[in-house]
Parts: C-alpha cells; structure tokens; sequence
C-alpha cells in the first residue's frame, strides 16, 4: 500500500517542487529585471542632469555674451536657459532624492526657470534687461559653473565605481545614517555650497513671486470669539449650529485667524476660517452626500450667485464651471464698473440634487479685493476684434482685468465664441492688440457662464 502510495505521490511531489523552483527563478528573474529597469532609468536621468547643467552653464554665458541691443538673440537665450532648466528640474523629479536634502538646489533652479520664462516673454525692445538682472545673470553663471562641477565630481565617482542608484534609495529608506553613500554625500554637498549663495535679486518680473500674502496686512479691526460665531451663523443662513468650538491660530504670527467647527441640523461637520483681522472669510465646508443632479448648471450658477449676493460678495459673475460626483465647482469674479476683475476670485461648491451651497473658497477674493483705477483701454472693441480668427463666431464680449503670464495686471477685451467645433474664451489686450490668453471651454461650462 505505502509502495503504491509513493509512486503516486512521489510524480506529483517531484512536480510541485519543479514547479515551485520555475515559478521562483521566474519570480527573481522578474524582479532582477524591474530592478535592472528602474536603476537605468536613474542612472539616465542622473547623466542627463549632469549635461544640463553644464549646458545651462554655457547658455547663460552666451546670453551674457551678447550685445546689450541684441533682443531678439537675448530673448532666445533666455528661452533656451528656462527649456535647459525645465528639463534638469524633471531629471531631479525622476532621482530618489524625496528624503534627501535637496530643496535649496532645486529652489535655485525653480527660480531660474521663472526668471529666465518671465524675462523671455516680455518686450524687451520696451523693457531690457536692468542691471540688476544682467548682475543676477552673471550670479548664475558663476553659480551653474560651479554645481556643474560638483556634479561632474559626483558623476565620475559614479562611473568609476560603478555605483548603483537603487543602494541610495536602499539608504534613503533606510533610518540608519546615510554617510558612507557616496552619491548621498556629493548631493549634501551641492545643496550645502547652494544654501551659501547670496541672495540675488530677480527683479521686477519676479517680485510679485516672492510677495507674501499676510492675514495681518488685511484692514479693519480685529474680530472676537463672539463676533466669529456671528459671522458663521449668517453663513450658514441661520440655520441652527450646535457644539460649535472656535480656536484661535498662529497668534502672534503673520496667519494670525480663527478655526470655528460644528455639528449642522442633520449632525453632519461644518468648518469654517477667518481672518483674526477683520473677520473675514476664508474657507466654509458643510459636505454630505450627494446621490443624484436633478437641477442644471445654470440653475447651479443661479444658486450660487444669489448666496454671494446675499453674504456680501456683490457684483460677482461666473467664470467657470466643473461638476464632479454630482457637485458643482463654480467660480465667480467681482466686477468693477462693467470690468470683469479676474484675480478677485471666489469659488463655490453647489450640490446639484437641490442647489444648497456646500463650501466656499475665498482666499484670493481676500488678499486681491481693492478698487483699482481701470482706465479706458486704447483700443475700441471693433479694434480688438480685428485681432481674432476670421471664423471666430463671438457670443458675448466684455472688459476683463487679468493677470498675464509674468503676473501683471493687464486690461483686456473678452471674447467667448466657437470656432472648429469649440468653444473659447479669448483675451486681447486693449492697448496692443495682442493675444494674451486663450481658454476652451467645456459644453456645460459654457452653458453655465455665458
């Protein structure tokens, strides 16, 4: 019987145990070769890293050699010193260096990028470059020679000793010290000689960058606990709140606000923030499932644009539109004297079953809220659209205040219509004539701002 049993179970064992040692060697043989993968992808993107800072070394030296009158060449340096830049920062993205200090290079080179773009698109025939800047290009070229160098430095230890990027995202994980991983040691060292630069003035294209937005540079008087409570109980149109807590935050720092939660009727949370200096609203959430839409996007624009009207938000128009899981994202800018004031943005969450209004965004309404002096524009409106495609079949036109690319304030003419198939809206500066923005439009949001 045990004899008849074995040579039955014996073919079967012998089997499995085949089995077991393919299915294993093809699991390593797998792993070896995602392992094999990925390190040549770090090894790729750590070469290529290498080669574009030392070519963003030799574009700065050329813009800088320029000719001081020679703009277009200087705008095409620039242009090329922002792409080289671009690239190295997504090289950087793809390395295992999320644990590792690095921020202060990657903050130079986030920094350079913007200088170099905002630079490149702005009219240099009208605004050169300063002194200022042309020091600052200069910084930056001493500065690229040298981490170029540190990283040429790091790439020849690499090569010569055949160093693996995966032992660093080994040590990285790890919690033990980091100190004998040579490619660990040559990235503190760049970021630690990145951290000793002076700091450089980037100039005027880049100073609205570098503004701090501060609740405590807000006017009006500073509100009180009592006050705060006021405040959220004609938010929530004075529908009961029970268990309502508010915490003060950041006292004595330049946040300086209030955090007020509770419970609504149906026990669900509500939060809200304001602003210790004049009590103003900041964010407001009152969530709860929403299972169905049973209204349409205007009527969720309707509701959200009588809410702001009535909780002093006055004169807002719709701007944009989204829709997820049966709630809708609206956002709404002020207007001031018939100018549609882009940077004074509220957004609005909407549920779309009944039209309640679920949260609101007020951020930048806060900081951006000011009477601005909106002077008439140069060119006419029939001038402006001379400027759009032949086809452009225009809906509806109006004066907007936007930001540009390099975060200017300019006064444009608005223009929403089809062309192609697609909806845009297009934004025309009213002085120059030229095009300074161009959005397409969903069909629902079309519908529910125009």
């Amino acid at each position: 019987m045990y004899k008849r049993l074995s040579a039955i179970l014996f073919p079967i064992m012998t089997v499995l145990l085949v089995g077991a040692v393919l299915w294993g060697y093809q699991v390593n043989q797998e792993k070896n070769s995602i392992l094999i993968k990925a390190e040549n992808q770090y090894q790729r993107a750590f070469h290529d890293l290498s080669y574009h800072v030392d070519k963003l070394h030799s574009e700065l030296g050329n813009t800088l050699a320029l000719n001081s009158q020679s703009y277009a060449s200087q705008r095409k340096g620039l242009i090329n010193v922002w792409r080289i830049t671009s690239e190295a920062q997504n090289e950087i993205n793809q390395l295992p260096l999320t644990l590792l200090p690095f921020n202060k290079t990657e903050e130079l080179l986030s920094n350079i990028a913007n200088f170099s773009y905002r630079a490149s698109v702005r009219d240099l025939t009208k605004e050169p470059l300063s002194e200022d800047e042309m020091k600052t290009l200069t910084a930056l070229y001493e500065h690229s020679k040298q981490i170029s160098s540190d990283l040429r430095d790091v790439q020849s230890k690499v090569i010569a000793s055949s160093l693996r990027w995966m032992d660093v995202e080994v040590a990285l994980a790890s919690e033990e010290k980091m100190l004998d991983n040579t490619i660990i040691d040559g990235f503190q060292t760049v970021d630690k000689k990145v951290s000793e630069y002076k700091e450089m003035n980037w100039g005027p294209s880049m100073a609205a960058m570098f503004e701090k937005r501060t609740y405590t540079a807000l006017s009006g008087q500073e509100a009180t606990e009592d006050e705060i409570r006021q405040k959220a109980a004609k938010i929530m149109n004075d529908k009961p709140l029970s268990d309502v807590r508010v915490v003060e935050n950041g006292a004595g720092t330049e946040y300086h606000s209030y955090s007020l939660s509770g419970k609504n009727e149906s026990g669900g949370d509500v939060s809200m923030d304001f602003t210790k200096k004049g009590g103003q609203l900041i964010w407001f959430m009152n969530p709860r499932d929403v299972a169905s839409t049973g209204i349409s996007p205007e009527q969720a624009r309707d509701a959200a644009g009588t809410y702001l009207a009535a909780h002093d938000y006055p004169d807002m128009t719709p701007i944009s539109y989204d829709a997820s899981h049966h709630i809708a994202s609206l956002t709404f800018a002020a207007k001031q004297n018939d100018v549609i004031v882009f940077p004074e943005k509220v957004t609005v969450k909407v549920a779309l079953d009944n039209g309640d209004v679920m949260g609101i965004q007020a951020a930048d309404y806060i900081f951006e809220h000011k009477k601005r002096d909106l002077k008439t524009p140069a060119l006419t409106m029939e001038e402006a659209k001379k400027s759009l495609h032949s086809n452009f079949n225009t809906l509806n036109q109006s004066l907007a205040l936007i930001k540009n690319d390099i975060d200017q304030e300019v006064l444009c003419y608005q223009f929403t219509g089809g062309v192609n198939g697609s909806t845009y809206r297009i934004y025309i500066n009213g002085d120059t004539g030229a095009e300074e923005k161009v959005e397409q439009l969903r069909h629902a949001e079309a519908e529910a701002v125009s």
